[in-house]
């Protein structure tokens, strides 16, 4: 029995001894962990809570504030929309900064850590709630800054990179797009040069959204050339702002002729830019978008690159008629000719119109044809069909003639003479003669290639 009553006594010493560890040491050691986590933060709040930031420097004031629905905007020394990107990531650096060590409890001399004149000094507001950083000199390692807070005047040093905070301005925090557009939700486009116009609409074509060339003619769109148009306009970004004042007026009145207007017509409303470039030596150009509006400088070789003429923006295929329209493709080489019919529509696939019974490879000839049907201009040699013979035109190295699915003709090209890596060549998809990529020549199947081999000829097949 006493035996039976010493068991008992341990389990009971035990459990205790696991309770106090379970209801006091632990708790006690995760407050400790807590506390020492939050004394190496450098802000008291998180990046989420942060309503309104000043930042303080040699240079002036700047007032950030966010939003109810989440974007900063600038109260002072402006009120302007403020470039989130940025305000973001001063914020994010600041949230997720470290002590790592504290090198006075109490600040007697502030000089020798750059705290007496600070570089920086950021007011940080969280709702009710406020802290003051001062960011001083770089630490005794590289990306380090020495820093107090008003609410306890310790120094501290920091983990804080100098390039996330550092020589931030006025215009630092400014958003910097010109136009403010999502490319999704673009569905005209028009650009206007001094001596042309060119207007493109994004139409519903077979279930899907192309863009397509209205006017100054009426022609399928180079889908990526024009994506790519508007994706530098949507990210063209000011170098620069000239705000509302003398400065602007005495500006605008240089900036007489733009060399380029372009309008993105987005959710039932036009933005337009016009482009300026009055002195191309000065190395200096503007684009401007409302009179109410700053004038920004942005870099001259934008205007280049947004100055878009005809042959870039239309599609450059030269055959002038889909893959899946053509319903006879006539196949002419120096060597032979032959004419391909499409059958898919009976589950039959490609056949010779002169061996109709005959078995084709249908993956050569798909292959074949969608190089025909897909081949793109690269270089404008004359806008208007003049004398053929001088790029070989006249006597073609190749000839293909497409039949659409209605017996009509609807497409033809006509490769000429081969000059480097490039072959001259004219279709109906576009007027005037081109060059082509050369290597097509070498890709056209002799009629023999086209006839699916049987079983023994490939196992014979060397």
């Amino acid at each position: 029995m006493t035996r039976h009553w010493l068991t008992i006594l341990m389990a009971v010493v035990l459990a205790g001894l696991g309770a106090y560890v379970y209801f006091v040491e632990l708790p006690a050691e995760r407050t400790k962990v807590q506390t020492a986590t939050a004394a190496k933060k450098i802000l008291p709040f998180e990046e989420r809570e942060i309503t309104a930031v000043t930042v303080r420097t040699d240079a002036g004031e700047v007032v950030l504030t966010r939003g109810e629905a989440q974007p900063w905007s600038m109260t002072a020394p402006i009120q302007t929309d403020a470039d989130s990107r940025e305000v973001d990531a001063m914020l994010r650096a600041l949230a997720v900064g470290r002590v790592t060590r504290v090198v006075e409890e109490k600040a007697a001399a502030l000089a020798p850590f750059g705290l007496e004149k600070p570089s920086v000094v950021l007011t940080v507001t969280a709702g009710t709630r406020r802290e003051t950083l001062s960011l001083g000199d770089s630490g005794p390692i590289s990306s380090t800054l020495y820093a107090m807070r008003d609410s306890d005047r310790q120094i501290l040093l920091t983990d804080l990179a100098p390039k996330d905070f550092l020589n931030k301005t006025v215009q630092t925090f400014r958003k910097k797009e010109v136009l403010r557009f999502e490319q999704s939700q673009v569905d005209r486009l028009r650009l206007t040069y001094p001596t042309t116009e060119i207007v493109l609409y994004l139409v519903n074509q077979d279930e899907k959204k192309r863009w397509k060339v209205v006017f100054p003619i009426e022609a399928e769109a180079d889908q990526a050339e024009v994506r790519g148009l508007l994706m530098m306009l949507e990210e063209l970004k000011a170098l620069g702002f000239i705000d509302p004042g003398p400065q602007r007026d005495a500006l605008a009145k240089r900036l007489k002729k733009p060399g380029a207007k372009i309008t993105v017509h987005v959710a039932g409303a036009d933005q337009t830019v016009k482009l300026f470039q009055p002195d191309p030596a000065s190395g200096e150009a503007y684009a401007g978008t409302t009179p109410e509006a700053p004038i920004y400088r942005i870099n001259p070789s934008t205007i280049k690159d947004l100055t878009k003429e005809l042959f870039a923006l239309q599609d450059k295929r030269l055959l002038g008629v889909s893959r899946d329209e053509i319903a006879r493709l006539v196949v002419k080489t120096r060597e032979e000719q032959y004419v391909l019919l499409n059958r898919t529509h009976a589950n039959i696939g490609w056949v010779l119109e002169d061996q109709p019974n005959e078995k084709l490879d249908q993956q050569a000839v798909a292959l074949l044809v969608s190089r025909v049907a897909d081949l793109p201009a690269e270089l404008r040699v004359v806008k208007q069909a003049g004398p053929l013979a001088p790029y070989g035109l006249s006597s073609p190295t190749a000839e293909f003639t497409a039949t659409g699915k209605d017996g009509k003709t609807k497409g033809r090209l006509v490769l000429g003479t081969r000059t480097g890596g490039l072959v001259y060549a004219m279709g109906q998809g576009l007027t005037g003669i081109y060059q082509a990529r050369s290597d097509i020549l070498t890709q056209i199947p002799a009629k023999r290639d086209l006839i699916a081999k049987a079983p023994q000829d490939k196992a014979s097949t060397p």
